[in-house]
């Protein structure tokens, strides 16, 4: 007999342009190919629309709109869960007892609305969502931003103190694990990894030419690693560098032309960002949460796609891809593996290393067939 699941995402997953819908987008395809019926359900309230891309992978498929701020100003649930729990999205999921996956936090306000005890819930935690939400607090210099950023975070962490025991909750991350299980209490937790579009490593051997950084700039804690690469590295070392990624400020554009050997691209398009990854000598990615949480996908797509991988500790914390990458602990610690590794080429034992640690543990496959005794 067919199988049928509801999953209900916090955005619209279509593009597969940043982490969090290049996981979402990933795990519809796969369980599609498992021949799952996917009856979808997602809040539309940006730019990213209704996509017809979707109707390919979905039996049914549902949008609803997102609550505006000013209409939860006065809730005491964080504004990331009250602003989707929707009437019509409860009655849809009312209409049958197929199991559900709830993608992110975000999505678990509906659950007091479900008879849990009489059926299969897992709720995908991409972050501990209390501790992103410090982090961009405090990495955040717009005032009004910085207080949303930091209530948020203390309504979250309230609020998952009220989480029910009866879903499963599936993390990306070790640490998550341990915050949910430790701080939090609940006892069904589980590790899934994340779903990324890349399945084989396809990294070169031999020498790059450039030195890159890449994120989603519009976030600030990216462009604060940008910016901090621009001011701390590369002011003192003459490595050719480049900064690319999705809506930069103008005041990252300007810091990045004052160098002669540092330059920007400016929303490039996955071909275009996989072609610099790939050309890249070192992959850069520091990250400057001071408590980890989830995982980065362009930390994976540096690791699959491209050859020396520069990282600090925060960034692969509980991830396991430690031995994938080499790591520094400061401004002069990377400046010295930069110079050390800028004239190394990448060997095929490195390619071999990767294939080791990625393929199989970030098997989208592999990992369906992990997360599906817990769904039926």
């Amino acid at each position: 007999m067919k199988k049928h699941l509801h999953i209900v995402c916090l955005d619209t997953p279509w593009p597969a342009d940043y982490g969090g819908a290049i996981d979402m987008m990933n795990r519809i395809m796969t369980m599609k190919k498992a021949d799952v019926a996917i009856h979808l359900h997602y809040f539309s309230y940006n730019e990213r629309g209704v996509p017809t891309e979707l109707n390919q992978y979905c039996e049914s498929l549902h949008v609803y709109k997102r609550k505006k701020k000013q209409n939860a100003v006065f809730s005491k649930l964080p504004y990331i869960v009250s602003s989707r729990i929707n009437d019509e999205l409860i009655k849809n999921l009312q209409k049958d007892n197929y199991p559900i996956l709830l993608e992110g936090l975000h999505c678990t306000g509906i659950l007091p609305y479900l008879n849990l005890k009489e059926r299969k819930v897992v709720v995908r935690m991409h972050n501990e969502e209390s501790t992103y939400y410090k982090e961009l607090g405090e990495a955040e210099s717009a005032f009004l931003k910085k207080m949303y950023f930091l209530r948020e975070s203390k309504l979250i962490k309230k609020y998952n103190h009220q989480l029910p025991n009866e879903c499963v909750y599936a993390c990306v991350s070790t640490k998550d694990i341990e915050q949910l299980k430790e701080y939090y209490k609940l006892e069904n937790v589980i590790a899934i990894p994340t779903f990324p579009s890349w399945q084989k490593v396809t990294c070169d051997e031999g020498l790059g030419t450039i030195c890159l950084y890449h994120g989603n700039l519009s976030v600030s804690e990216n462009e604060e690693a940008a910016i901090w690469l621009l001011k701390n590295v590369f002011s003192k070392i003459e490595k050719p560098f480049v900064i690319a990624g999705k809506n930069p400020s103008a005041r990252l554009q300007k810091m990045a032309h004052k160098y002669p050997h540092t330059c920007f691209v400016a929303n490039p398009t996955d071909s275009e960002l996989n072609d610099l990854i790939k050309k890249a000598q070192i992959n850069i990615l520091p990250s400057f949460n001071k408590r980890s949480t989830g995982i980065k996908l362009k930390l994976l797509h540096a690791l699959f796609e491209g050859r020396h991988c520069l990282v600090n500790e925060q960034m692969v914390m509980g991830t396991g891809l430690e031995t994938a990458c080499h790591i520094a602990g400061n401004a002069d610690g990377f400046a010295s593996v930069i110079m050390q590794l800028y004239n190394q080429p990448f060997s095929n034992e490195e390619v071999l290393l990767r294939k080791r640690i990625l393929e199989d543990q970030f098997d989208n496959e592999n990992n369906t067939r992990l997360l599906s005794p817990y769904l039926w």
